[in-house]
């Protein structure tokens, strides 16, 4: 009995130690491989999105050179370079990234955006056109309204902004835009309205506070509306809306609201005092 015993311990014993066997160099290789990928994909993100832009393009650059065949690399160079600002040197890397078969539409449409911010409309008016209709997103329908705009294709830019609103949870940028296009085509009423809606959806966005006094100044109307503002806020507003009535040919009014900024504003408020002083200086002439 003893003997019978023996060997399903022995046979118990050899499936242990095969279980335990050390694993292969190929193995290990494999494992860590898995690990670099993982945290190689959090470490980009992490540029992407926290690192100062002008790191994340160097790390981007770095890591293009080290695997050029890359598209999420060229993808994150491109990016990074348009959060630095530098939008003329992120068009040849989206150029080269399209290049790839792993390229999508949402690359074209970000190639169309560098290059509108590289001044190149035709270019991505093309670039645009080449993105099927019905890849429908945000991003793609305020560009299209952008292009629209520069080709005074008002009809168009209403369209495609209108789009871009309903596509988005925070409008207050796009509505913007479209106020600033109603603007440029001299349509103050419309224009101030989108402004309006552009300050509910945001209050904090100063351009739209701006561009609602500009809409109002080129109708005469030089009372500040009605709006959640500081006290800097104010005083700019005040010198945005002389300047206006100024050009208008209101000159008195427009010192007068040049006065006000000034003695609004909680700091020395150099650019309405040169405004005044030039005023001044060209009355006494």
């Amino acid at each position: 009995m003893r003997h019978h015993k023996f060997i399903p311990l022995c046979f118990l014993g050899m499936v242990a130690l095969a279980g335990c066997q050390t694993p292969s160099n190929q193995d290990v290789d494999r494992a860590f491989q898995d690990v670099n990928v993982v945290d190689e994909s959090n470490l980009n993100d992490i540029m992407l999105t926290v690192a100062d832009p002008n790191e994340a393009v160097n790390y981007f650059k770095r890591a293009v050179a080290d695997a050029p065949e890359r598209p999420d690399l060229l993808r994150g160079l491109g990016q990074s370079l348009i959060r630095a600002k530098r939008a003329s040197e992120a068009v040849p890397v989206y150029a080269r990234l399209l290049q790839t078969p792993e390229a999508s539409n949402e690359d074209r449409v970000d190639y169309a955006d560098a290059l509108i911010r590289a001044g190149d409309w035709a270019e991505a008016e093309k670039t645009l056109n080449s993105v099927p209709p019905t890849f429908e997103t945000f991003k793609r329908y305020r560009l299209e309204a952008m292009v629209a705009d520069s080709n005074k294709q008002w009809q168009k830019s209403d369209s495609f902004y209108e789009t871009a609103v309903g596509l988005t949870t925070r409008p207050a940028g796009v509505l913007n835009n479209w106020g600033y296009s109603k603007l440029t085509r001299g349509d103050y009423k419309d224009a101030e309205r989108l402004f309006a809606d552009a300050i509910r959806q945001d209050n904090s966005l100063f351009t739209a506070k701006n561009n609602m006094v500009l809409a109002r100044g080129a109708q005469r109307d030089y009372n500040l509306p009605v709006l959640p503002m500081t006290q800097v806020e104010r005083a700019q507003l005040l010198h945005t809306l002389g300047l206006s009535a100024i050009k208008q040919g209101d000159v008195e009014t427009g010192k007068g609201l040049l006065r006000e900024a000034i003695s609004t504003h909680p700091q020395h408020f150099e650019a309405a005092v040169r405004a005044l002083r030039a005023l001044d200086s060209s009355v006494s002439n």
